[in-house]
């Protein structure tokens, strides 16, 4: 990732703190379905017990805190380039004392702690370089345990043209129709424009690529798409 790049992505996301978590259903067209399927994909793998996962991109905490409430036994590090996102989630996930660790970090190159039972990331990953994705994508199965998930709740770009234009006409509609004020959404496209987003098709082949033992889709609506991958 450049410096300007990642300097301006930084920059949208501290500026968008205030109203972040107030707009997210709005912004996220079937939100708990979205959520919701990322939950689930991880309880399938690690059951109710203690794991240990890395969240990429934790942002102000939200994908953590569902993961903390919902599993009693987890322990969760979050990652973010974003200062002021993590302060955020500093004071969102306080309730979880121990059992949650922030750090500053660009995690497309920083390191990940190992063995891992889980890593997971909610619309972050997509702000990568195609080229980024596969290293990370490597350097996370390399991360987890024989048996450990890689769940990853984000978007990505239409087959063709027609169908990214496709995508991007229901999106609006479908925030258009939640309510929003113009200037919040004015505000999710500047960041929007930020986006690198890859298929679907070439995110499963790279994850295979990287020796994943199966890589799938647990849930799409038009870009919105819950990856799930196996080691």
């Amino acid at each position: 990732m450049t410096k300007p790049y990642s300097d301006a992505l930084r920059s949208a996301f501290d500026n968008a703190v205030p109203s972040y978590d107030g707009l997210r259903r709005q912004l996220i067209p079937h939100f708990d379905a979205f959520y919701g399927t990322a939950l689930d994909l991880l309880e399938e793998s690690v059951g109710a017990g203690g794991f240990r996962c890395v969240d990429l991109g934790v942002g102000t905490g939200l994908l953590s805190e569902m993961i903390l409430a919902r599993f009693p036994g987890a322990q969760v590090e979050g990652v973010d380039m974003a200062p002021k996102m993590l302060d955020a989630a500093r004071a969102r996930l306080a309730v979880y004392g121990a059992r949650v660790r922030l750090s500053v970090a660009d995690y497309a190159a920083a390191p990940l702690p190992a063995p891992l039972d889980a890593v997971v990331s909610a619309l972050s990953i997509h702000h990568l370089d195609d080229e980024a994705k596969r290293r990370l994508f490597q350097r996370i199965h390399d991360a987890l345990r024989p048996g450990g998930v890689f769940v990853n709740a984000d978007q990505s770009l239409g087959a063709t043209q027609d169908v990214e234009d496709a995508y991007q006409r229901r999106w609006e509609a479908d925030v258009r129709r939640s309510g929003i004020a113009d200037d919040d959404f004015a505000a999710a496209k500047r960041r929007a424009a930020l986006d690198r987003s890859a298929t679907f098709a070439d995110q499963i082949a790279w994850l295979e690529a990287a020796g994943f033992r199966y890589a799938d889709i647990g849930w799409k609506r038009h870009r919105f798409t819950v990856f799930y991958a196996r080691r």
